[in-house]
């Protein structure tokens, strides 16, 4: 693997990371809900989903993920199920007084469950692999070592521009101060995480 072929794969997975898709819509979403405290595992099992997408791609298992069409599809749809019940969980919360002051948080499985059904739910994330690797690299000679270094530019890329929406969405939710405030966030987030489902079931 060169270092220019590494180098073209991590500007095209910037500029795809960075604009906003359904795994970003419902990262903004929790950040803005509930803070930014107890993400880390939400945002560890998009990594993990993105790796095991762009593993399929390089192993070139595209033909393999649709024969095994109902599993892909299965995965999808509890995705899509889980987004809907915390966009209503989110329309429905009252607000304690503050925006210090929202719901409880969730357990590390339940958030790392929801990240990995958004990302694992999304298989244009693989296509959009299959559509780039065969550009820049020859995959039918990668090795164990290219794998290993597009997955660890995968993960950096992926880190920069995750942790870059996080905080964006963590200074945007300090000025959410009053009830009423507190109150339209939570209902834009739902908003946001309801079109995350919707973006997922129509794909």
């Amino acid at each position: 693997m060169t270092l220019a072929s590494l180098l073209v794969f991590a500007a095209a997975l910037f500029v795809a990371a960075g604009s906003p898709g359904p795994s970003i819509a419902a990262l903004v979403a929790r950040v803005l809900s509930k803070g930014y405290r107890d993400v880390l595992p939400f945002l560890a099992a998009m990594w993990v989903g993105e790796a095991v997408w762009l593993s399929f791609a390089v192993a070139g298992l595209a033909a393999i993920a649709e024969s095994f069409h109902v599993v892909f599809v299965a995965i999808k749809w509890i995705g899509v199920a889980y987004l809907l019940y915390l966009a209503w969980k989110m329309w429905f919360t009252e607000p304690a007084g503050s925006g210090e002051d929202l719901p409880e948080n969730r357990s590390v499985p339940k958030m790392f469950f929801a990240g990995l059904t958004v990302t694992l739910g999304n298989p244009k994330i693989m296509m959009f692999y299959v559509a780039l690797l065969p550009s820049i690299i020859d995959l039918g000679g990668v090795t164990l070592t290219g794998w290993l270094e597009l997955v660890a530019a995968m993960f950096l890329v992926l880190v920069i521009v995750d942790l870059a929406w996080v905080l964006l969405a963590a200074k945007a939710r300090q000025f959410l101060k009053s009830p009423r405030a507190v109150r339209i966030a939570n209902r834009v987030s739902a908003g946001a995480m309801a079109s995350a489902a919707a973006a997922i079931a129509t794909r």
